[in-house]
């Protein structure tokens, strides 16, 4: 354990924001798998109302700074690309 109060404060700042990019991922993940069931059930309508809340919950992460904004396009893009080839 440290001794010092800056790198005490820092277990306790570390802590705090690893619970919040883990919340943030998860919301993330659970998005995606929605539209990827919508994409197994072959539901058009739905994997696009999913793919428009996916890519809010990525853009939001990545303006966090929980993803990179290369990951987070290139999640976006895949998503997109994977309804659009629903048709």
């Amino acid at each position: 354990m440290a001794n010092i109060k800056s790198a005490k404060k820092r277990i306790l700042v570390n802590r705090t924001k690893a619970a919040r990019n883990k919340s943030i991922k998860s919301g993330v993940k659970t998005a995606v798998k929605k539209v990827r069931v919508a994409i197994e059930a072959n539901d058009k309508p739905a994997a696009d109302a999913a793919l428009l809340a996916a890519t809010s919950a990525i853009d939001k992460a990545a303006k966090r700074g929980v993803y990179h904004k290369n990951t987070a396009s290139r999640k976006v893009s895949r998503l997109a690309q994977a309804v659009n080839q629903m048709a």
